[in-house]
């Protein structure tokens, strides 16, 4: 319970690696609030585990792209968990194409999704955390963000652009005591990887050192460790779980 008494926020919570850190979360003691944008039935199961967990888990529906619903989420949180210590940016989408193909519509809806909303949510909660001198503020990128991928251009892009923004206010932030930093997913088995075929993914496999797909709970042990305080002197770094594919 390392997390006792610790109140987080998790953007995308109500499926894939989301609900694997929401669940990390509360299994250490952290109450949580989760947004999620349109699935209302995966997100009434997280709110189930928390009579199983002992902790308040509690969804929240909202656009993270949209900087009114984050301020909406960090005023809900204050109200219902009473603090806010912990904001972990996993909200994300894809809309894949090669650049040629790619229309400028899902240029901009990915990086407004993926990366505006991590500037939407840090900025939100930073009044509280500022004033309170601690926070640890956890931002998802992607393996993709290290090595690139074809038909990913936008989605690339904003996963870049989350590391940038992760050292630039982790160095903002330090002398508050709020550390920042990244954790890059490789291939995790989620939705999004179960539409692989079995040669898609025996490729995707042999470029993994570890020669397996990794799962959701592998990112969200990462984030539990780098939200405790055991990780309190680590700050603007990016920590990859890719089974040693970006090495």
């Amino acid at each position: 319970m390392k997390l006792k008494g610790k109140k987080a926020i998790v953007t995308g919570g109500s499926r894939g690696i989301g609900r694997a850190i929401v669940l990390e979360l509360a299994a250490s003691g952290c109450d949580v609030v989760f947004t999620y944008h349109s699935s209302v039935e995966s997100a009434n199961e997280v709110e189930k585990k928390s009579e199983e967990l002992g902790v308040k888990i509690l969804g929240f529906q909202a656009d993270a792209s949209m900087f009114a619903d984050a301020e909406k989420t960090v005023n809900f949180t204050l109200e219902k968990l009473g603090g806010l210590d912990i904001l972990v940016n996993n909200a994300g989408i894809t809309k894949d194409n090669l650049l040629i193909r790619m229309s400028e519509d899902d240029f901009d809806k990915v990086i407004s999704a993926n990366l505006k909303g991590v500037f939407n949510y840090t900025k939100a909660s930073l009044k509280q955390m500022i004033g309170q001198r601690f926070g640890r503020i956890i931002n998802i990128s992607s393996v993709v963000a290290i090595i690139g991928n074809p038909g990913q251009a936008n989605y690339v892009a904003s996963k870049s652009g989350i590391i940038g923004f992760t050292k630039s206010t982790a160095k903002e932030l330090a002398s508050r005591n709020i550390t920042v930093n990244a954790v890059a997913p490789g291939y995790i088995s989620t939705d999004m990887t179960g539409k692989l075929n079995d040669k898609q993914k025996e490729a995707i496999i042999n470029m993994i050192p570890l020669k397996r797909i990794g799962l959701p709970e592998d990112v969200a042990r990462v984030v539990t460790f780098l939200v405790s305080e055991d990780a309190g002197y680590i700050t603007g770094q990016v920590i990859s779980v890719d089974g040693g594919m970006a090495m």
